[in-house]
């Protein structure tokens, strides 16, 4: 080093020492206030912490009474579906109170439009033959063929079901009227068409009692195809409605044991003359049991009826035991029992006014010998009812009557009687909505007489028809 600068450093040391104290103080002013300014960061912070804390302690809090908020109203909604779900489940209330009774009113309008041929002669207008099948009175015998249309409302329906609580007991009735079967006064086709109203049924059921006018208990109504037509198997049915008082007893696994005492009328014929008579000479009831089977797979009945058949001709009677056997049922072919299979297989002996809407006569009156001749009569129909499609069906039937007269009755005397009956008809059912069907049909039938003389009569007929 060079020892001219030695004075210089000296100099230098002297001068630094002099300063030193001073920078030292300086530092420990900012020292300390940083410190200060440290502990008031700090300080922030941590209130900053703390304001942090409790607004996300705040948010945590808001977002659980929004959770059970939310929650209270599904389990609320939950709870209001299934109340409403429970009233829907149960079944609606309809109809209205008059006092203790319920009152329900039901039944359809129906229109019917046929186009009909009858091969031997035509049927006179506004007669039961125009209006629906009735096989007795297709023309026979070589007329000229004629051909009519008809348009009628006639077969719209109505009922009243009643119900009324009697000391605890449930008393049920039941009306139920039409337009169709009224034998009075009836309105022009050319102007009003107005019919009168026709009493079909009228009944009350107490406990397992029922009385008052029903369908017969010898006959079997499930072995009705669907028609367009009034009946649909005319010839080949049991059918009666009349007065009766019945005992219905169940006897378990879907049997129940129908017996009653009907009203009684002979519908006779005087040798001679097919015309049918009602004597109103009976002094019996009639008697009718049914045994009725109904289960998964279908129904099935079996009937029978004892009778007395009685004329009364200017003090002279006669009379003559008369019965009848029936068996139908019905197989359904789906689960939704939408298709089915049935038939009725019928045999009366004198007792033909229960079969074919009296289609022969009970017996055949014999004025010379005093003596109610026997007539036998076999009857028979069978139908299929087939969904094509959920609104879609179709329906096949045929239908049979054969009537046998006593041997002691020529058939000189017999040839203008009623031999056997036979038809056969297919339709094509479409119902838009519940409550409506439109139904078109074609239906073939033939006469025969016993000297040999038939007639035909071919229809075509559309239906429309509202249920409520």
């Amino acid at each position: 080093m060079n020892h001219t600068h030695r004075p210089l450093i000296g100099a230098l040391l002297a001068a630094s020492c002099l300063v030193a104290p001073q920078a030292a103080a300086a530092a420990t002013d900012r020292e300390a206030q940083l410190e200060t300014r440290l502990e008031r960061l700090e300080a922030e912070m941590m209130q900053l912490r703390a304001d942090l804390a409790a607004a996300r302690q705040e948010q945590s809090d808001s977002n659980a009474q929004a959770q059970a908020a939310i929650a209270a109203a599904n389990a609320r909604s939950e709870e209001a579906t299934a109340k409403v779900a429970a009233i829907e489940s149960k079944p609606q209330a309809d109809g209205f109170k008059s006092g203790d009774t319920t009152i329900k009113l039901g039944g359809y309008i129906k229109m019917v439009a046929s186009a009909s041929r009858f091969s031997d002669g035509e049927v006179a207008t506004n007669s039961l033959g125009r209006d629906f099948y009735l096989p007795q009175v297709i023309p026979t015998g070589g007329g000229k063929a004629q051909k009519v249309e008809d348009f009628t409302a006639k077969q719209s329906r109505f009922w009243l079901n009643l119900d009324t609580a009697v000391g605890g007991q449930s008393v049920k009735g039941l009306v139920e009227v039409d337009f169709q079967t009224s034998p009075g006064t009836q309105g022009s086709q050319r102007t009003t068409n107005g019919y009168n109203l026709a009493l079909r049924r009228a009944w009350m059921k107490v406990g397992r009692v029922t009385i008052g006018q029903d369908w017969s208990t010898f006959q079997y109504t499930g072995a009705l195809p669907e028609s367009t037509d009034f009946v649909g198997a005319t010839e080949g049915t049991v059918f009666v409605r009349q007065p009766l008082i019945r005992y219905s007893a169940p006897l378990g696994q879907g049997v129940t044991l129908h017996a009653s005492v009907e009203e009684p009328e002979s519908g006779t014929a005087t040798l001679g003359s097919p015309a049918l008579t009602e004597n109103g000479d009976d002094r019996m009831p009639d008697f009718a049991a049914r045994l009725a089977y109904s289960g998964k797979v279908g129904e099935a009945s079996l009937a029978m009826l004892a009778r007395q058949v009685r004329v009364d001709n200017a003090g002279v009677s006669a009379d003559a035991f008369g019965w009848g056997v029936s068996a139908g049922g019905k197989i359904w072919l789906n689960e939704k029992k939408t298709s089915d299979v049935r038939a009725m297989v019928t045999y009366g002996h004198n007792a033909s006014r229960y079969i074919g809407l009296n289609f022969a006569p009970d017996a055949v009156y014999d004025p010379v010998a005093n003596k109610l001749e026997s007539v036998n009569v076999i009857a028979a129909l069978a139908a299929a009812r087939i969904a094509i499609a959920p609104q879609w069906r179709i329906n096949v039937m045929g239908s049979y009557q054969r009537v046998d007269y006593a041997d002691a009755l020529t058939a000189a005397a017999l040839a203008s009687y009623n031999k056997q009956a036979w038809s056969a008809a297919a339709n094509l059912f479409y119902s838009p909505v519940k409550n409506i069907d439109l139904g078109i049909e074609y239906r073939h039938g033939e006469r025969k007489l016993v000297s040999g003389a038939d007639g035909a009569l071919d229809r075509i007929e559309f239906a429309a028809k509202y249920s409520f």
